[in-house]
């Protein structure tokens, strides 16, 4: 089964495929200690490593130009290996792409070019403990005083959080009800009354922590573009990361199916190979059309994106719901086919059943990419 015909369709460039390759051979030689325990350490070598390889630069440009295709393709590859490779990935990019949109050219260079050298770790603050979904809900607050602004609030379930060296955060800096006045900064991780109240255990590990802002001091040259333009700087940025995630989505359910077929060819029972069985065969036939169905909703999103330079809300939102739910189908098809194997502990099958579940909630849960899909469908 060849893993990348499908970058032979009309909606990528030879050099997607030619990054895909690279990106496989690297990820096949150096990914080794992707799954250690210690997942602080981990995500920081993993940082640096793929910022000394180049790959960084397709999620963090300086130039503002995100190529979504690029960033999708890489994501499934990592995602493919190692989970933890396609979280640092995407993590350098959503916590840096805010300020590739709208940052100075200074802060492009402080914040942008060292996300993209593996050299600082960025982090996205959105969610609040109040506030996921419901991003009209966000309470952290932030007013300025002379040559800074003071923030105070909570943010929580901050992917990075712990380990960032510096972190995007919304915050209200009008009293505009909903989604006005809110706005973005770019805070230093050693910033005077920012403090890590808590790191956040989840299935799959990953760094993540509630912070805290209490009368934090951030340098008014941190606000990124204007006041009250935060929720829009926030939506454009999920907009070009959430097809990312309908690809790493793909890069998981590829693997389960390649590690189902693998089981359903060795496993003997009642004297024939699992393979053989009917049963068996309708089930890698259902995962194997899944995943090509979401991956073309997906590789749409990113194509028209890019090419057609559209916006592509309710595209992105549909390949992020398709391809996540159907992810979660296959893997749980492939724990199935492996039997006993598929719950050991450290089975790639076992470590895909942890780390497959949260895509259908971060960036967006399952049940708000429909609201978001049929909202946009009314406006027509």
């Amino acid at each position: 089964m060849d893993r990348f015909a499908h970058l032979d369709w009309p909606f990528f460039e030879p050099r997607h495929a030619e990054l895909a390759r690279r990106a496989e051979s690297w990820a096949a030689a150096d990914l080794g200690y992707a799954h250690d325990v210690d997942e602080d350490s981990v995500c920081r070598r993993l940082v640096k490593d793929l910022g000394a390889a180049g790959f960084l630069a397709h999620c963090a440009p300086e130039d503002s130009r995100f190529d979504v295709r690029s960033l999708a393709v890489l994501r499934e590859v990592f995602a493919f290996h190692a989970g933890l490779a396609d979280f640092a990935l995407t993590m350098q990019g959503l916590g840096s792409g805010p300020v590739a949109l709208a940052g100075t050219e200074q802060q492009k260079r402080r914040y942008v070019g060292r996300a993209a050298r593996g050299e600082a770790i960025a982090a996205f603050a959105l969610s609040e403990p109040d506030a996921g979904s419901d991003v009209a809900a966000l309470a952290t607050r932030a007013w300025r005083d002379g040559a800074h602004y003071v923030l105070n609030g909570v943010k929580t379930w901050i992917s990075n959080g712990g380990i960032a060296d510096f972190y995007t955060v919304f915050a209200r800096t009008g009293d505009e009800s909903g989604t006005k006045g809110i706005s973005a900064f770019v805070v230093d991780a050693d910033a005077p009354g920012l403090s890590i109240e808590e790191r956040i255990e989840i299935v799959a590990p990953h760094p993540m922590a509630t912070l805290r802002f209490s009368a934090c001091k951030v340098p008014a040259a941190n606000l990124l573009g204007v006041e009250g333009e935060g929720f829009k700087l926030a939506m454009r940025t999920l907009d070009i990361f959430r097809t990312g995630v309908a690809a790493a989505a793909l890069g998981f359910a590829r693997r389960a199916l390649a590690e189902a077929l693998l089981r359903a060819r060795e496993r003997k029972m009642f004297g024939q190979a699992l393979a053989d069985f009917q049963l068996t065969q309708t089930k890698l036939a259902d995962m194997a059309t899944g995943i090509d169905a979401a991956a073309l909703l997906a590789y749409r999103a990113a194509w028209m994106r890019d090419v057609k330079q559209k916006r592509v809300t309710r595209e992105a939102a549909m390949a992020k719901m398709q391809a996540t739910e159907t992810a979660q189908e296959v893997v749980d098809a492939a724990v199935q086919i492996c039997g006993g194997l598929g719950v050991m502990r450290g089975h790639p099958v076992e470590r895909l059943y942890r780390e497959v579940r949260a895509l259908r909630i971060y960036e967006g849960a399952t049940e708000v990419q429909k609201l978001i899909i049929a909202r946009e469908l009314l406006k027509e």
